[in-house]
């Protein structure tokens, strides 16, 4: 049975498939009450605009089917191509063809009606030849400044390399921040310009306006695009009311900008003998939200903050300057003993709102040892659809390669989008919850819209001011026939939804992508179909990413407790056995690897909190709700590969059993990649044997998994700590934590010998097991 828990799922060469949709059930239940005896949730994982390389581009505006539907053709529609007419799959309207239409036959199909165009991008030409060019992007850098010396060199050497790489047209912005913040004009080449705000107070973008000369009547919303010299009016014969001078080309201000990171020193302010610096993160954050409202609404603005700890003063506080006040932790969270957490949320909150009012991203890079505020930040990032780096320093290749890849081109690129909506069409019989991810609800109650709730519900429209190729996210659907669908002849055996991607692509153009996927409806009492359409690695992170949400929403939620009640009774429902024999108890493949995935769940950071602070595990669960599901499963269950001198690379169990004197264990857990050496092969490189000729092999095997791990690497965002140990060293903590304590200081004397043991209380996966099964068979 344990074997049957402990196998390797193989998987496609893509398993998100051409349009980039998973679903934990393929086959879906009939009715309501089914479907919650399906336990595991009716959801979808969709990554929005995914990169591929056979997506179908057309040079037109898409056909839409009749309000109130609006759904766009695709490949399921019924077409009578005699009568020019299409029938829609989602709400079953007759639409006609219009006449540039008129060439269509069973022979000459146009684009969006083949099968493989399931997933299409609409990109419209200009109507107006004289429009003008898309506005360019917009990276406003906000920069703190209360850092030790060297910090400070380390992120100014970043940031020189990040301007040389941002496109020459690209508008760039420079706030730095103490005790006050200071906005740079960086059109005022003669000599250094700012204008300060006081960090104590909060402050309006009204006030922001009023007080760097831009208010409303000087510059009217999209009236012009910063940066081009022709522009309105006012623009033209107040020039001190532009914005130009705040936002400049990045050719035009690349020296103005190293010369300003030349003279840039540390926060002047005295700091006492036992206090804090003041940081004022807060009102840096809302100037930068202020100018970029200002001047460009709906144009692709990111606000680049880059901050060194936490901070301590004006809105957005989360500790006092006083040191002996610590930080607050999980424990503070939970007995409400952190006085400024609930201020500082909704403040952030706050500026959430304005930011996804405007259509602007927020990122965060946070280096420092100590927490900076990332589990307060999370709403307004995460609302935003902004990037999020946690490093323990400015010089750590965590921050410095990640902030790198933001600004790269080609094949390194990310992608980033902006201005994002999204909208989801579905068959009648299904109501939409809401999505757990980088999203806004645009608060559109349809009829679409289920009363149940999950994360940004109430709609069936969402708000993406960022997006990139990686952004994935989790919609949550409600199975409701209605009673008129009951009553009617023959049910449609197949149920269909559309996505409608909305966003502004990397140079600026508007496009429209749409994805039509079909499944298939089952009766919930047939249970073979059901299991059949199972998917074992979307319903891991599903339920991750939905326990996730309910410990930060609800106060007093068992989730270990949550997850161990749901497995016993997906495996009741869904096992085979005879009832009170659990030794007869077996599970169908799809459903094989279910309790291992749950068992390090469990165990995850995402549900462990103990021993993370709330800024670490804030970061956990952004990265987990927005990525793929094949890079959240390694979040969950670490992958383990195994290099030795008798074998190729071959992948190991996540067992304390895999380690052996000599052989050298590649560990992926996502956040962290670490190669563990075991003693023998230690001390011979510690000898240096790989330096001699005819050691060669030994060379070689030291340097695999070397290469394996720089090519993780290379394909991951945030870049993972790279940890390189020994058996015994201290940093092998770093494995041992996530491996299955098979072997124990209890089970010591059956121990291998060079294997390891893992000094712990926790019950193994095959105790995990043969309890499960005890629990599932009984009657």
């Amino acid at each position: 049975m344990e074997e049957d828990f402990a196998g390797g799922a193989t998987t496609a060469p893509d398993p998100d498939g051409p349009d980039g949709v998973r679903m934990t059930w393929n086959s879906w239940p009939r009715s309501k009450v089914e479907a919650s005896k399906c336990v595991v949730p009716v959801a979808a994982s969709f990554s929005p605009i995914r990169s591929s390389s056979s997506l179908t581009v057309l040079p037109y505006l898409p056909l839409r089917c009749r309000p109130p539907c609006a759904a766009v053709l695709n490949p399921f529609a019924r077409v009578d191509f005699g009568a020019k007419i299409w029938i829609c799959p989602i709400c079953f309207s007759r639409n006609q063809f219009p006449s540039h239409y008129a060439g269509i036959s069973e022979t000459n199909y146009p684009a969006e009606l083949y099968a493989q165009c399931s997933t299409i991008e609409y990109a419209p030409p200009h109507i107006d030849a004289a429009a003008p060019p898309p506005p360019p992007p917009v990276f406003l850098f906000v920069l703190d400044i209360c850092l030790i010396e060297e910090e400070l060199d380390f992120v100014k050497s970043a940031m020189r390399r990040a301007i040389g790489l941002l496109p020459d047209h690209a508008l760039v912005g420079f706030i730095t921040f103490g005790t006050q913040v200071l906005l740079h004009e960086l059109g005022f080449a003669d000599l250094t310009k700012v204008y300060v705000f006081r960090g104590t107070k909060e402050i309006t973008k009204e006030q922001v306006l009023e007080q760097l000369g831009l208010s409303f009547a000087g510059v009217r919303h999209g009236s012009v695009a910063p940066g081009y010299p022709k522009g309105h009016q006012a623009n033209a014969l107040h020039p001190s009311t532009s914005v130009n001078r705040f936002l400049l080309p990045a050719s035009d201000c690349e020296y103005t900008l190293n010369a300003l990171l030349d003279e840039l020193q540390l926060d002047r302010w005295p700091v006492e003998a036992g206090n804090r610096p003041l940081r004022c993160t807060g009102v840096a954050l809302s100037v930068a939200a202020g100018l970029l409202g200002a001047c460009i609404a709906g144009t692709g603005a990111r606000i680049i903050a880059l901050i060194g700890g936490p901070c301590t003063v004006g809105p957005g506080m989360i500790v006092s300057e006083d040191q002996s006040e610590p930080v607050r932790s999980h424990k503070d969270l939970d007995k409400d003993a952190a006085p400024h957490f609930h201020k500082a949320i909704k403040f952030y909150d706050n500026l959430a709102k304005q930011l996804v009012n405007q259509g602007h991203v927020l990122d965060l890079f946070a280096s420092a040892l100590d927490q900076v505020g990332v589990a307060e930040m999370k709403v307004v990032v995460e609302r935003t659809g902004g990037l999020v780096v946690l490093a323990e320093s400015f010089g750590h290749p965590v921050f410095k390669d990640s902030f790198k890849r933001i600004f790269e081109d080609g094949e390194q690129s990310l992608g980033l989008s902006f201005n994002g909506t999204l909208e989801i069409n579905c068959s009648k019989d299904i109501k939409i919850q809401g999505i757990i991810g980088p999203c806004t609800s645009l608060e559109k109650k349809g009829a679409l819209s289920a009363d149940t709730i999950v994360g940004q519900g109430n709609t069936t429209s969402w708000k993406m001011c960022g997006l990139d190729r990686t952004t994935c996210l989790t919609i949550f659907f409600d199975v409701s026939p209605s009673e008129k669908s009951n009553q009617s002849g023959i049910p449609n055996p197949q149920l269909y939804i559309q996505f409608l991607t909305n966003y502004q692509n990397p140079d600026g153009q508007m496009r429209l992508r749409v994805t039509t996927v079909t499944r298939k409806w089952v009766d919930g009492s047939n249970t073979e179909e059901l299991v059949e359409g199972f998917d074992q690695e979307t319903a891991a992170v599903v339920l991750a990413r939905y326990i996730s949400l309910k410990m930060e929403m609800e106060e007093e939620f068992d989730a270990t407790r949550w997850l161990d009640r749901s497995l016993i009774r997906i495996c009741s429902r869904f096992g085979d056995y005879r009832k009170d024999d659990p030794a007869s108890f077996t599970l169908h493949p799809n459903f094989s690897i279910l309790p291992q995935f749950m068992f390090n769940l469990r165990r995850s950071q995402f549900v462990q909190v103990f021993n993370n602070s709330p800024d670490e595990t804030a970061y956990f669960r952004m990265l987990l709700n927005r990525e793929s599901i094949t890079n959240s499963v390694v979040m969950i269950q670490p992958s383990l590969l195994s290099y030795s001198f008798n074998s190729p690379p071959t992948p190991a169990l996540l067992d304390v059993s895999s380690i052996a004197l000599d052989r050298i264990l590649l560990f992926d857990a996502y956040f962290s990649i670490v190669i563990f050496h075991g003693v023998t092969i230690a001390q011979w490189r510690n000898i240096g044997y790989q330096n001699q000729p005819e050691h060669q092999a030994f060379a070689q095997l030291l340097q695999d998994p070397q290469v394996d791990a720089q090519a993780i690497i290379r394909e991951r965002f945030p870049v993972p700590r790279l940890v390189v140990c020994d058996q015994h060293g201290s940093q092998a903590r770093f494995l041992l934590a996530k491996l299955n304590p098979s072997a124990t200081y209890n089970s010591a004397h059956e121990v291998v010998p060079g294997s390891d043991i893992i000094f712990t209380d926790d019950v193994s996966l095959q105790v995990f097991c043969e309890h499960l099964q005890k629990l599932a068979v009984q009657s």
